[in-house]
């Protein structure tokens, strides 16, 4: 059996006070991508986890076992399969990358097994592990608040075609990019409104002109080469560049997947530092 994991990008990221819990408020849009892990199952003794191209440990601390833990939690299933992740989204970031695979997993799981979760109790499943699994769930073009596990679905983002950048040696704390933006005494927060109304109004124009990210300039000026980056997707002729998450990737918006190749190999003629790339465009909802 198997399952696609896809990535993910935020459209819109605004970051409110931090909680009593420790988490902060937020209020973003998030989009699926094209880029994804590829998860597969088969029937084993035990419950088994191992990985293609990550360095990552496959105990408990792996959000993609973990997920299957708490599916036994909610179902009292104990999973008895061997579970194997091709990793191609990147690690640590932005991207969603671990909290796909918990999403994955989560829903292989359940295809497994009968369906005996329905979305939401899936979705509920997933606040659990971490506050993007939720939306990892079912994907697509989704307004998320609370910490980011309260989903609300929007119409579905136009295609839009990217080419994602990261500095391939780097990786971006999130606690320490979000303590950073909590020691910013004044600063315009994303209008998460507009790009919601300009999805509403299935207009990609409005739409490019909207997206934001709370966490970029912080993150820009803590990592000056991801702002020379972002230049330079500009100046070989991406409409739009932006870091995702807390970062530390990069994506260029363009205007159809040739154009995307191109600037593409533009990047890799640019820069000499090791950079991962990939073209990738948006997807619609997938949960099924």
């Amino acid at each position: 059996m198997k399952e696609f994991a896809p990535g993910k990008i935020n459209l819109a990221l605004r970051v409110g006070k931090r909680r009593a819990d420790g988490f902060h408020d937020v209020d973003m849009v998030m989009q699926s991508i094209s880029l994804a892990d590829t998860i597969t199952l088969e029937e084993a003794p035990t419950l088994t986890l191992t990985m293609d191209g990550a360095a990552l440990p496959c105990d408990e601390s792996n959000l993609a076992y973990k997920a299957a833990l708490v599916f036994e939690k909610w179902t009292n299933i104990k999973p008895a399969v061997h579970i194997h992740i091709q990793k191609r989204i990147y690690l640590a970031a932005g991207l969603a990358g671990g909290s796909a695979d918990a999403a994955g997993v989560l829903r292989i799981l359940n295809r497994y097994y009968g369906k005996p979760l329905t979305r939401g109790q899936l979705e509920e499943a997933a606040a659990e592990i971490g506050s993007d699994v939720p939306f990892c769930i079912a994907g697509g073009t989704q307004r998320a608040l609370g910490r980011g596990e309260l989903m609300r679905p929007l119409p579905p983002s136009p295609t839009l075609w990217m080419v994602l950048a990261k500095p391939a040696a780097l990786g971006v704390s999130t606690a320490e990019v979000y303590r950073a933006l909590d020691g910013v005494k004044e600063r315009k927060e994303t209008d998460t409104d507009a790009c919601v109304a300009a999805l509403e109004h299935h207009d990609t124009k409005a739409l490019l002109s909207t997206l934001s990210n709370d966490l970029e300039a912080v993150t820009l000026e803590k990592v000056p080469f991801l702002a020379a980056l972002q230049a330079a997707m500009l100046r070989l002729g991406a409409e739009k560049a932006m870091m995702s998450g807390s970062g530390p990737t990069v994506f260029g918006l363009v205007k159809d997947e040739e154009t995307a190749c191109r600037l593409k190999e533009k990047l890799r003629e640019t820069f000499s530092q090791d950079l991962l790339l990939d073209v990738a465009c948006t997807e619609e909802e997938y949960y099924g």
